[in-house]
């Protein structure tokens, strides 16, 4: 353990997945099952499923899903939670609205939106913002509450046009609340699209899992998890990371 501190935290990083792939490997050599497969013959059935296009397509079609969904849900529950947390009195009478939204499941989200709605792809979004929009909403709603008063008051005396006083005073103080609702947001709603996917689409990865169950294809299963959950990753390095150390940047300057 003593050596473990002069590695520099960069290669610790660095090693911890190959090292869960080579255990995850050595346990499937022992076990020799057929639904515990080795990271080797996932990334077999990744490749294959990738060269005949079929993974590549579903990806897209989930990946359209997740962003539109994710879009729509973060300009909700950023608008309610902002109303919520700079209005007392209405932030007191939808409370109660937000823990019922919070604590709803969200498979009966899902159910009764395809009952509703029918098995449409507007049903399937639908049910998708619902299921986001409280803890969005309840996110900003905290955001808003911490805003500094004393400076948007500095801000009013120096006569700052209102444009100026949303963009430059107010907005950044809500840009660390809005990131981490976003994070947080963006590992949920691909979940909660998977599972609409195996409801009540018939395109997708989570149609596909369900197909793969059926079959009891474990390898595909992982195949596809790993392969969204890859796509998920880079989204996450190429878009929100540069996002939250541009927006976050004036409170290290």
């Amino acid at each position: 353990m003593n050596a473990l501190k002069h590695i520099p935290d960069f290669w610790v990083r660095a090693l911890s997945l190959p090292v869960f792939f080579v255990l995850w490997e050595i346990v499937a050599a022992v076990l020799q099952s057929p639904v515990f497969p080795g990271p080797v013959t996932v990334a077999l059935n990744m490749w294959y499923h990738l060269t005949d296009g079929h993974l590549v397509s579903s990806v897209l079609i989930t990946l359209r899903r997740v962003v539109l969904s994710f879009v729509i849900a973060m300009l909700v529950g950023i608008a309610i939670g902002i109303l919520m947390g700079s209005r007392r009195r209405l932030g007191l009478f939808l409370e109660d609205w937000l823990i019922l939204g919070l604590n709803i499941p969200a498979l009966v989200v899902i159910i009764l939106s395809f009952i509703w709605f029918g098995l449409t792809e507007t049903a399937a979004i639908l049910a998708v913002v619902v299921n986001k929009v409280p803890l969005v909403a309840v996110i900003l709603k905290e955001g808003a509450k911490a805003v500094d008063r004393d400076l948007m008051q500095v801000a009013q005396i120096y006569r700052l046009p209102w444009q100026e006083r949303l963009w430059q005073v107010y907005l950044p103080q809500l840009y660390p609340y809005i990131m981490s609702a976003a994070r947080s947001g963006l590992s949920l709603i691909w979940k909660i699209v998977l599972v609409v996917e195996l409801l009540g689409r018939s395109d997708g990865v989570g149609f596909d899992l369900h197909g793969f169950f059926q079959f009891f294809d474990i390898a595909s299963i992982f195949a596809y998890t790993f392969a969204f959950i890859g796509v998920i990753l880079f989204f996450e390095m190429l878009i929100l990371r540069p996002a939250e150390r541009r927006l976050t940047a004036w409170r290290l300057a």
